[in-house]
């Protein structure tokens, strides 16, 4: 069973600066368990190294580091919008609002510029990386989940085993790859975020995190984060999911949240 040990906080400065790699952890959980029911997929230890406040209404759906600050796009019809976060206080320091009509999915950066993904209208918007303000739309077939951006190409899930890779200038489709784990389909694959030669993916509706090598499809580790305690979360409510992945290149550190989750949480892998 996964084990741990708490040390005293520290101010909110002090936190983030354990993100910026100036400060020891403050917090060390270490997974020792093999989930995936029997597919022989590691288990990928971490080290949370401190939480921070997260707007508890937003709908997570697509979340990316970029700046110095987080970059959010929430879902549901009527609240679904694109923001610019405060990382160590949670202030969303400006926001645009998505047509009642839609419902935002993931988000991705492309050099100067954002993607977003709608669910089920097959639209997705292309937003000035500063002032947020939309410059075009792309459309496609089928539904929109999670998106990420690996340099070269866009990564695309719809809810079950399959990524499409896309091109980020046209968003047409340039190949399909079919996520597997243990030689079966990894379904209900969510939001992306693309690292390296990895793609780590959110599985809807678990405690789970996959991590993905991109030119196989095949799942080569997880990260289980169901000892995530109950005051980062919004316990009782089933809609109030895991969901949102950021990666801090400077530091190599993931800020991770969930759907309506009060706290954001940086974690640094372990493997």
């Amino acid at each position: 069973m996964p084990t741990g040990r708490s040390r005293p906080s520290r101010p909110t400065a002090s936190r983030w600066r354990v993100i910026a790699g100036f400060r020891p952890v403050l917090w060390i959980l270490s997974l020792w368990t093999m989930a995936g029911c029997g597919s022989g997929v590691p288990s990928i230890e971490y080290e949370i190294l401190g939480t921070f406040p997260h707007d508890p209404a937003a709908y997570t759906q697509g979340l990316l580091f970029h700046d110095g600050h987080l970059l959010e796009s929430t879902g549901r019809y009527g609240e679904s919008s694109v923001r610019r976060v405060d990382v160590p206080t949670g202030e969303v320091l400006a926001s645009v609002a998505v047509d009642s009509a839609l419902f935002g999915e993931g988000l991705a950066r492309v050099d100067s510029e954002l993607v977003q993904l709608t669910w089920k209208s097959g639209r997705a918007f292309v937003y000035d990386l500063e002032t947020l303000e939309v410059l075009r739309e792309f459309t496609y077939e089928g539904e929109g989940w999670g998106l990420c951006y690996d340099g070269e190409s866009l990564w695309m899930s719809d809810g079950s085993s399959a990524l499409e890779r896309r091109d980020p200038k046209t968003f047409a489709v340039l190949s399909t790859v079919e996520v597997t784990r243990g030689g079966a389909p990894q379904r209900r694959l969510n939001e992306l975020e693309c690292v390296d030669g990895w793609i780590y993916a959110n599985v809807y509706q678990t405690d789970v995190i996959v991590r993905i090598d991109k030119a196989t499809g095949e799942v080569l580790g997880e990260i289980d984060l169901s000892s995530v305690p109950l005051s980062a979360r919004k316990p009782g409510d089933p809609e109030a999911v895991l969901n949102g992945i950021a990666y801090v290149p400077e530091t190599g550190v993931f800020l991770v949240t969930g759907k309506l989750w009060p706290k954001l949480l940086a974690l640094r892998l372990d493997d």
